[in-house]
């Protein structure tokens, strides 16, 4: 073996016994803030992206798109539907308002996140693990063993749907508003998947009877104020995994949308959740809606609470296999992808880690 090969294979080590070190702490990156870190370790240091210098914030808005009265007014609901067609086709993202759910459990599920994380230590370190059978894990950078860099962020991690989690399973401290949030976000999805089908010209029951709305995991993420921002990000460059996601932001904003080869600041609306269409939708779809990457910035400010609820059966496993919706399809728009299992898909995703590409050209026909 040459020197290069020798030296990389010791490099490949070390780098995997920090990695390990850092997740055996089962703190955190809020391990690593309450210790008081100026400067933040290397294993978190990423390459710029090749979009950066090209950025332009401020030059787009995402659509927002009013829900109020949507089921009283049928001349409203097809201009929300075009609304809806439009913003899946050119952004693949969206904000919606007058959704239905109080703001009061808005900010009590932002709230019910930030107690999680700021507990006594030796409580969450009780719920820090890598088993994905559990309904509730905690822990930092799902993909620690696999991602060139870390990422800025603690995650904990609840499946709401199919099988409702036992409550004594759930942390005290976020436990009843974890599953009230489920329920509401449950129905706004059901009323998104209609609508979404109505767009693509199907019975608005068509996405729902597909089974796109009956895997829900609901992932509290908690972004420490960082010492040194520009060294690193809260989530690096990806596209999201699952059919829809519907997320909520705090005031603190710093999501950011690849739109046009620009990145599109994601302004926080008080009361609005933002919408996007993920991996899955695009591959039924075929094509025709855009799960569109995104990233979100570090910041010296914080903590960042956000709430990311993915609907997709995640790891659960299921035979069924998902690709281009057939009444979509024609001589002149053939299937783009093979079909492919929920499970699978998650799988590979979480294998290949948050490099910045896109897990979809993988399943391309």
């Amino acid at each position: 073996m040459g020197t290069n090969a020798t030296s990389e294979v010791a490099n490949f080590h070390y780098m995997l016994s920090e990695r390990k070190a850092f997740d055996e702490t089962k703190v955190g990156v809020k391990g690593l803030v309450d210790a008081g870190v100026k400067k933040i370790p290397t294993l978190f240091h990423r390459q710029p992206d090749k979009f950066e210098k090209a950025s332009n914030l401020g030059n787009h808005v995402i659509p927002v798109i009013y829900l109020a009265s949507i089921d009283k007014d049928p001349t409203l609901r097809q201009e929300i539907v075009h609304k809806l067609r439009e913003a899946s086709e050119t952004w693949g993202f969206f904000q919606v308002v007058n959704h239905g759910i109080p703001l009061s459990v808005l900010e009590e599920i932002k709230n019910g996140v930030k107690r999680f994380f700021e507990q006594d230590s030796e409580v969450t370190k009780g719920f820090y693990t890598r088993d994905k059978v559990k309904s509730f894990t905690y822990n930092s950078n799902f993909d620690i063993y696999s991602s060139p860099a870390l990422n800025w962020r603690d995650t904990f991690t609840c499946y709401m749907a199919p099988d409702a989690p036992k409550p004594e399973d759930l942390p005290v401290v976020c436990r009843d508003i974890l599953l009230e949030y489920g329920k509401h976000v449950m129905n706004l999805a059901t009323l998104l998947f209609e609508l979404l089908s109505e767009a693509l010209g199907l019975n608005p029951s068509h996405l729902k009877d597909m089974g796109c709305a009956e895997g829900l995991v609901a992932l509290g993420h908690y972004y420490p104020a960082c010492p040194e921002p520009q060294l690193t990000v809260g989530t690096t460059k990806h596209s999201d995994a699952d059919f829809l996601t519907v997320l909520l932001q705090d005031h603190i904003g710093g999501l950011l949308v690849l739109h046009q080869n620009e990145w599109v600041n994601v302004t926080p609306e008080s009361g609005a959740l933002v919408v996007n269409v993920g991996d899955f939708l695009q591959i039924i779809a075929n094509d025709r809606f855009k799960s569109v990457e995104h990233r979100v910035l570090a910041n010296h400010v914080g903590p960042r609470i956000s709430v990311a609820c993915f609907f997709s059966t995640g790891h659960r496993s299921s035979s069924k296999l998902y690709g281009p919706i057939k009444e979509l399809l024609s001589k002149d728009n053939p299937p783009k992808y093979r079909g492919i299992t929920v499970a699978d898909y998650s799988a590979y995703f979480e294998e290949k880690g948050m490099d910045g590409t896109t897990a979809l050209t993988h399943y391309m026909l």
